[in-house]
């Protein structure tokens, strides 16, 4: 399996900022994932919510990533949500207890609610 090159894109929307993410998340990971928490935290103070929907792998060194974000986002009271992540993963984010920090959703439109009801 070749490691895919995370990328990540903004959206600045009304409700919540979404990062969407394209690719592995690993220690190369490090610089895009926190270029791109920079700029939706620049959007406003509205949630953000992680789109996993494109990342077919991540690994322990990327969950550590992901629990910097966390701890980012708390610093800021900031709603950190995510959505599109595969069943495995999910049950990652059980196991790892991410889930009793970051709500978890099947669809960025199911977020997206959770984001305007907050």
């Amino acid at each position: 399996m070749t490691a895919r090159h995370l990328e990540a894109d903004v959206r600045c929307g009304p409700i919540a900022t979404v990062v969407d993410l394209h690719g592995d998340i690993s220690s190369a990971s490090d610089e895009t994932l926190g270029a791109a928490y920079a700029r939706a935290e620049a959007c406003g103070p509205r949630p953000i919510a992680l789109n996993f929907h494109d990342v077919d792998y991540i690994n322990s060194s990327g969950i550590a990533l992901i629990v910097g974000l966390l701890v980012r986002a708390r610093k800021s009271n900031r709603a950190l949500l995510a959505f599109g992540l595969s069943d495995h993963y999910v049950e990652i984010f059980r196991i790892t207890r991410l889930t009793d920090f970051m709500s978890i959703f099947p669809d960025e439109e199911l977020a997206l609610a959770s984001a305007k009801s907050a």
